[in-house]
């Protein structure tokens, strides 16, 4: 569901990128220095990589021609907390866009919203951790699980289309694009709500305090050890990445799927200086775009192996970057105000 620039104009993207930022302002001054821990920075640096690789598996939807991909917001918010959450997923998102050009960089703004913001911010406190502070278990990891990221695909979907509606894109007009996106993305949110619950069921399974810790805010114990976790993740994201993605299905994903059937055209034209800043800026950032070698003529399965690796090693070191910044920033104001104090 990543947007490409020729969906928006200058306008709407500058907005969208407003108020991405502000939102990961927010939460960086929400995020606790106690969530970036010597617990909680390795997984939020894991996590993210492990979004990534996942990101790259598209799956096919029966009888429509058309794939999707996991988003991946729930299952950091469930392990990290919401604020962390969404600074993990920036990170997977800037990766793509800079490194791969996966996603517009115009549309990066929009791209942090629809997947990150809305998930992490909005769906998980409102959806998730109520039904599982009920009386966290098996059975109501996977009903959170699900109907969490079923509602927060339906929401983000919904903003590409009002998005896409602001910028006034009359090729897509807003009745026939709600029409496609709302029930293909439905079908994805299904597929991936069983992913995730899957996933999030196992981490309970190995170490319940991840999860308990999220819904808490509280730090992890540290008496207890999420190594094993982190591990499993480490592995899972290199294994997914370097050689799961190599299965990936060809079929467009749900909104290229959506642009086709509405457009009659895959590729939407994006005309303007803006626009053409834009591409040329991430053309010479992206080495691997998409996730292929630029100077490959086809695709190859090598650049997407290397590109699954490269890629979730980038993303492990600016989330883990951006988590140990925090921390320390945190840190050293705690201690400013301790000195004041005396």
């Amino acid at each position: 569901m990543h947007m490409a620039d020729a969906l928006l104009s200058p306008a709407v993207g500058g907005v969208m990128y407003a108020a991405s930022a502000a939102a990961i302002v927010y939460s960086s001054v929400k995020t606790k220095k106690d969530e970036f821990a010597e617990k909680k920075l390795p997984l939020m640096a894991v996590t993210g990589a492990f979004v990534f690789a996942a990101q790259m598996i598209n799956f096919t939807i029966p009888g429509t021609g058309s794939s999707g991909h996991i988003g991946g917001g729930i299952l950091l918010c469930a392990m990290l907390g919401a604020a962390p959450a969404l600074l993990s997923m920036a990170a997977v998102l800037i990766i793509q866009c800079l490194f791969f050009a996966d996603g517009g960089l115009l549309a990066l703004g929009c791209n942090i919203f629809n997947i990150g913001v809305i998930p992490c911010l909005i769906v998980y406190p409102l959806i998730f951790r109520p039904i599982v502070r009920k009386g966290i278990n098996f059975k109501r990891i996977t009903v959170a699980a699900i109907i969490s990221v079923i509602i927060g695909l339906q929401l983000g979907s919904l903003g590409v289309v009002l998005e896409t509606l602001a910028s006034g894109i009359t090729e897509l007009p807003p009745g026939t694009f709600i029409a496609l996106m709302q029930p293909i993305h439905l079908a994805i949110g299904l597929v991936e709500g069983i992913v995730v619950s899957a996933i999030l069921c196992f981490v309970w399974k190995m170490r319940p305090e991840i999860l308990e810790s999220s819904l808490s805010g509280a730090s992890i114990d540290k008496a207890i050890s999420v190594k094993k976790v982190v591990l499993a993740l480490a592995a899972a994201a290199v294994i997914v990445g370097g050689a799961l993605s190599l299965l990936a299905s060809s079929n467009p994903d749900g909104l290229e799927w959506a642009i086709e059937k509405t457009a009659e055209t895959a590729e939407l034209e994006a005309m303007g200086d803006v626009h053409d800043s834009a591409a040329s800026v991430q053309g010479s950032t992206a080495f691997l775009p998409d996730y292929n070698f630029s100077n490959a003529d086809e695709d190859s399965a090598a650049g997407t192996a290397v590109s699954g690796i490269v890629g979730g090693a980038l993303t492990f070191a600016l989330a883990g970057v951006t988590g140990v910044i925090i921390s320390t920033v945190k840190k050293k104001k705690k201690s400013a105000i301790a000195r004041a104090d005396d």
